[in-house]
């Protein structure tokens, strides 16, 4: 057997597994089992505005917003720094709830949709988790909303999976992933030689 067939062949054997792996994972992108409810959107739950509010804006106000939670009115103000949410009445910065209030504030957002949020919250170190394993994260200063569930985490893997990020080390992972691309370039010039030369 010739050097390149021997060669083309422990290319194509070390090629096996991440073959399997990006033919698995580019059929789950190209259906996208889940996605819909694993990257669905939460927000938070608005209500009609019940009070008038008299806003001066301010000269390094890029854009307002103004609306009406279960928690009373939200003034949201984006800078050039970002995001801040200020108080109605006297326009200063409104610090964020107490903890009770969080969870009310919360509460009434995932009841649209007990399904895949259940009906109760628990507090931990990284933020909010439902009874049915979803992490809630609350930006305050937008009042934005980010939501992540295990099926959302398995998805997320699935990526890291077909780009080759095994490591976890970004550096690493970039090394890995030009190696397969040139390991897989490589099999198919000695896969055309070869079949050149055998007609």
């Amino acid at each position: 057997m010739s050097l390149p067939r021997r060669l083309h062949r422990f290319l194509g054997w070390c090629l096996i597994l991440p073959f399997c792996i990006w033919a698995f994972t580019g059929l789950v992108f190209f259906i996208k089992p889940g996605y819909q409810a694993a990257f669905s959107y939460l927000t938070v739950k608005t209500y009609p505005i019940s009070a008038k509010v008299q806003i001066h804006p301010q000269p390094d106000w890029q854009e307002i917003k103004l609306l009406q939670s279960v928690l009373g009115m939200h003034l949201l103000v984006k800078q050039s720094d970002g995001w801040q949410q200020l108080n109605p009445q006297d326009f200063t910065v409104r610090p964020q709830p107490a903890d009770d209030e969080m969870q009310l504030l919360l509460q009434d957002a995932i009841s649209v949709d007990p399904q895949r949020y259940g009906e109760q919250l628990l507090k931990t170190d990284q933020g909010y988790v439902t009874d049915t394993g979803v992490q809630i994260q609350l930006n305050w200063a937008s009042l934005s909303l980010s939501q992540q569930g295990k099926d959302t985490e398995l998805i997320n893997n699935l990526y890291k999976a077909h780009y080759l990020q095994w490591i976890g080390n970004k550096s690493l992972d970039q090394v890995l992933g030009v190696l397969g691309l040139f390991l897989l370039l490589l099999t198919t010039v000695l896969g055309i030689r070869l079949l050149i030369r055998r007609r």
